[in-house]
């Protein structure tokens, strides 16, 4: 510890005293409720790192505090009483007891708690039912697949109705298809649920997938740790940007993330020659048209606003209907923005269920996005090309 404080680098001090320091200098908080995603590589300390948060791995120096008690300070009796009420653990091997059926598997960690039979069966059904594993309670885990045995792990956390769920490389061992069902099963019961989730993985997909926050770690020490846009937009340094760098943009980051304030905007009781100078103001061929309570109304571009102008118009109506602009949701992914900014004349319109604009994304906006800070013109190139290939197919089909 002292040669580690001292600035020694991880790799020398092994070196002088033949001692991995496995987790260095890791400091964060973990908010009730929240899914916190812990990722790396092989060897990077992330699962020594999730043992030391139930003490299965006494850190060496540090504190670890669940609910503001430090853990370090419970006799050993109250250490396992935390763990088998108030921390519960789900592990990449499934760990369960192929002698006893699905029922008494979900139902072991209230056995050991001495739980009276009924109520720990009735426990033990309703988290099976929660994964979706009712009708199953009589069979054995050899009888299961590798995700529905997964699903048992997962239903003996909840029977325990733990605050704190530590789930270290809970679906690795499991394919991929059936990785993917198991993520969408743990998002969807986290909706209902709140439990404190801390989740390690070394997939950055599955992180970004599940993760509220997520903490990236290297060589036993954590780099960054931040939300998916964060991490993604703005890497701590070369290593975090390596591990980004083949993430698909487009299927991470929301609307909500990347949108802009909403300027070039008009109040639909103004007329067109309003709409005119505040385009010329902000040098745009368009503005979005919005009411006093902010709603959005609909665009106007330069070409039909000259063309009104002429004609003697000196309202906007004909020129403006909503159903004309492109409008999202902020929760809308990056991947379903590419056709409607390819489609519309004027940006993105990002709105909430009220319709009330929230903020606009410009195409150069959404291209930057996809292509990241750091973006070669190669990646821009290719998404600007996708993006007039779609112009040209609804001008095609407008022919």
């Amino acid at each position: 510890m002292e040669l580690l404080k001292s600035g020694m680098p991880r790799d020398e001090v092994v070196t002088a005293t033949n001692t991995v320091p496995a987790v260095i200098d890791a400091s964060f908080s973990i908010e009730q409720g929240e899914m916190f995603v812990v990722m790396g590589l092989s060897g990077s300390g992330k699962s020594t790192l999730v043992r030391c948060l139930n003490l299965m791995h006494p850190p060496t120096s540090g504190l670890v505090r669940v609910g503001g008690r430090d853990l370090a300070s419970l006799s050993p009796t109250e250490l396992r009483t935390l763990r088998a009420e108030k921390v519960s653990m789900v592990f990449q091997h499934f760990g369960l007891f192929p002698h006893r059926t699905i029922i008494e598997n979900a139902a072991w960690g209230l056995e050991i708690r001495k739980v009276p039979k009924e109520e720990r069966r009735e426990k033990a059904i309703e988290a099976l039912g929660l994964v979706g594993l009712s009708g199953w309670e009589d069979s054995y885990p050899g009888e299961l697949s590798g995700g529905m045995q997964q699903r048992v792990g997962l239903a003996r956390a909840l029977a325990t109705d733990a605050d704190v769920l530590l789930m270290d490389e809970a679906f690795s061992a499991l394919d991929p298809l059936i990785r993917g069902e198991m993520q969408e099963q743990l998002v969807s019961l986290q909706q209902d649920l709140q439990k404190t989730i801390v989740f390690i993985t070394h997939d950055l997909n599955e992180a970004m997938f599940l993760g509220d926050r997520i903490a990236i770690m290297k060589a036993g020490q954590v780099v960054q740790i931040g939300t998916t846009e964060e991490i993604l937009q703005e890497p701590a340094d070369d290593y975090v940007r390596s591990f980004v760098q083949g993430v698909d943009r487009s299927r991470v980051l929301t609307a909500g993330a990347v949108m802009e304030e909403p300027v070039g905007t008009i109040l639909h009781r103004e007329g067109p020659s309003a709409a005119l100078r505040e385009m010329r103001l902000r040098q745009t061929g368009g503005v979005l048209v919005v009411d006093k309570r902010k709603r959005l109304v609909g665009a106007a571009t330069d070409e039909d606003v000259a063309r009104i102008i002429r004609s003697g118009e000196r309202s906007l109506e004909k020129i403006i209907p909503l159903e004309d602009v492109a409008k999202v949701s902020p929760d809308t992914l990056l991947a379903d923005c590419l056709i409607p900014s390819a489609e519309s004349r004027v940006p993105i319109a990002v709105v909430d269920d009220d319709g009330r604009l929230l903020g606009v994304i410009p195409r150069v906006t959404l291209l930057s996005a996809l292509g990241g800070n750091d973006a070669n013109n190669e990646t821009e190139q290719e998404t600007g090309k996708n993006l007039a290939s779609a112009n040209a197919s609804e001008e095609t089909e407008g022919m």
